[in-house]
């Protein structure tokens, strides 16, 4: 009997601590349809912390959302004005970076998450892209990477939205997100993070569905699956152009 005993308190010992706060995610929208005027969207992710015990005393709650597009390796060249022109230079190829990427925060990012938790998750910027292989010969290679995140924020593609998130009573948060023209296909992972002190104490992920619809959808497969038969079509929607512009011009000088 005391056997018994000692092994179901082992075992009880080896089980999982359930966390003591827990997120209750929703969403305004699981799917973004890309159609052929489609100009952006807006994601409104809102949730509830559910607790067991009541709220801990000490540092407040904090949140963390990203969300992260597809990610694929990105060639980034340098240019410099030789002779009067621009030319491409030195170039790296940049082995993982995501198509979009928001971090969007309840309060400054460097206050609500430590620099330890960031390295663990990948939740900055930098740190969700992975550079690794740049050529010895290539002079720091940190400033690719650095010129490709100001050239992808500055199109909208990379956000850092501080004090974005609102949080009531460390109970209820929410957030919007706003997702360029220029999206990429595939499947955006959002991730939801509670802080205190910057420690992470709890995370929840899901994804939000990016596809192509109607003629859009219609053109990227044909484009993707039969070029040649999208390359007949596309010469001869120019030829038809060129004409019907041609003819205009003509009945327009009578």
């Amino acid at each position: 009997m005391r056997l018994l005993s000692a092994l179901t308190g082992l075992f009880l010992m080896a089980l999982p601590a359930k966390a003591a706060e827990e997120i209750v995610l929703g969403l305004s929208q699981a799917e973004v349809s890309i159609t052929t005027n489609f100009d952006g969207s807006e994601i409104l992710v809102y949730g509830a912390v559910k607790r067991e015990t009541p709220i801990p005393d000490g540092a407040p709650l904090e949140v963390v959302v990203t969300v992260s597009g597809p990610s694929t390796p990105v060639m980034v060249r340098r240019k410099e004005r030789r002779f009067g022109i621009w030319v491409n230079t030195d170039a790296v190829e940049v082995d993982r970076a995501p198509s979009f990427y928001a971090v969007v925060t309840s309060g400054p990012l460097s206050e609500v998450l430590k620099r330890i938790e960031d390295l663990r998750h990948r939740i900055s910027i930098p740190r969700a892209i992975r550079s690794v292989g740049a050529p010895m010969e290539i002079e720091n290679p940190t400033k690719f990477t650095e010129a490709l995140i100001r050239v992808r924020t500055a199109s909208n593609l990379y956000q850092v939205i501080e004090d974005g998130v609102k949080v009531d009573e460390q109970t209820l948060f929410r957030a919007a997100i706003a997702l360029p023209a220029a999206l990429t296909e595939g499947a955006y992972d959002t991730r939801i993070f509670l802080t205190r002190a910057g420690d992470v104490v709890a995370q929840y992920e899901t994804v939000i569905d990016v596809r192509k619809v109607g003629l859009e959808r219609w053109l990227f497969k044909l484009a993707h699956e039969q070029a040649f038969i999208y390359g007949l079509l596309s010469l001869f929607i120019a030829i038809t152009a060129g004409w019907g512009a041609s003819a205009v011009f003509g009945l327009l000088r009578r």
